[in-house]
């Protein structure tokens, strides 16, 4: 179950979660949020998720995302991919 921090930070970026209905949006899992703000955020919703989760459990969560399958390595773009890759390894570890 999500925070109320989180699901505020949900409801302000709804627009990315457009295909997820919205009864369901809040309940979103901590993986589908990480990759969605990743890929489609802008600076100030990453900015954000940093700080609501912190930017090791975010890197946990993109590594392992990443580390699971190639399809799931596919979820990322190219460019998101290796830009947070580099990030995470430099700032979070």
């Amino acid at each position: 179950m999500n925070s109320p921090e989180i699901k505020a930070f949900i409801r302000e970026n709804s627009s990315l979660f457009w295909y997820t209905p919205e009864d369901k949006k809040e309940d979103i899992s901590l993986e589908f949020l990480v990759e969605t703000i990743l890929n489609y955020g802008d600076l100030m919703a990453v900015n954000q998720l940093l700080q609501l989760i912190g930017i090791r459990k975010v890197a946990e969560i993109f590594f392992d995302s990443i580390n699971l399958s190639d399809r799931r390595k596919g979820n990322f773009h190219e460019l998101t991919l290796n830009y947070f890759t580099l990030l995470f390894k430099r700032y979070a570890y």
